[in-house]
């Protein structure tokens, strides 16, 4: 059995972009480690009350994770502790708790004992651009370098280090297709570039677990805006948008011919 460990910013981010990975692996007789950074404190609510949610929307939004993991097939859940940043500039990203404000090495300290622990043969984090820029997918990406380089010096090391990747002609021509409400997010904060096409080493099909994985985020009930374009996309677009999974490996060799089929090839089990 290998181990497939995921370093996420904030709950509800598992289900978006590595939830068909972690139920494939959890198929094939896999362990899922999933290591969140924050409790999602920041964010927007939806479908709640803000005034009575907001002071506890921590503890609410790990009870959602963890309804999320069961679906997903997470042997494993743990936090790192820190505070949701919030966005560049506001109040939540100076806050001395969030993640944004940890220094790398006492955050990489924190990693690496479940590492240690877990000895996974994949990690899977985000690559330096967060994805859409986010602090916390940016200090998740440098904290999970740092922790690796840590164990590393130890004398120990996963075979394979991931980032989660959107290819950017997909994304461009996805963009496209989207209703102006959706573009116009997208040319705001959650601005996605996407990676470029040459950096994509593993495409995995994830269509068999594709109403599963949206199932998995039906679970953040808090982030869940019933009237945006994501909650009202049709079943069909959703699966061609959602049922391939794309990383970029960053550390250890490929398991085989480019593209790799999954994040496991080439490892025994």
């Amino acid at each position: 059995m290998a181990t497939l460990l995921l370093v996420h910013a904030h709950p509800d981010d598992e289900s978006v972009s590595t939830g068909g990975v972690m139920m494939k692996a959890k198929a094939h007789g896999h362990r899922v480690v999933n290591i969140t950074a924050t409790r999602g404190e920041a964010g927007e609510i939806y479908n709640m009350d803000e005034a009575a949610s907001r002071p506890r929307l921590g503890e609410i939004r790990t009870y959602e994770l963890r309804a999320a993991d069961e679906i997903l097939g997470v042997d494993r859940q743990e936090f790192l502790g820190y505070r949701d940043s919030g966005m560049v500039d506001t109040a939540d990203n100076k806050d001395p708790r969030s993640f944004h404000q940890a220094k790398v090495d006492e955050a990489a300290g924190r990693l690496a004992v479940f590492i240690r622990e877990e000895r996974p043969d994949v990690v899977v984090t985000y690559a330096e651009d967060g994805v859409y820029g986010h602090p916390d997918h940016i200090k998740a990406h440098f904290v999970t370098n740092a922790a690796l380089d840590l164990v590393d010096r130890e004398g120990w090391s996963p075979k394979k280090l991931y980032y989660t990747a959107i290819p950017r002609s997909m994304m461009e021509a996805f963009v496209q297709q989207m209703p102006e409400e959706a573009q116009r997010a997208m040319s705001g904060n959650m601005r996605i570039a996407g990676t470029p096409d040459e950096l994509i080493t593993t495409r995995v099909d994830v269509h068999a677990y594709v109403e599963r994985k949206r199932e998995a985020f039906r679970s953040h009930v808090s982030q869940n805006d019933p009237n945006s374009w994501f909650a009202t996309m049709q079943d069909q677009i959703y699966e061609l948008a959602f049922g391939t999974e794309y990383y970029q490996l960053a550390r250890g060799k490929p398991g085989s011919e480019l593209p790799e089929p999954d994040l496991f090839v080439g490892i025994d089990s």
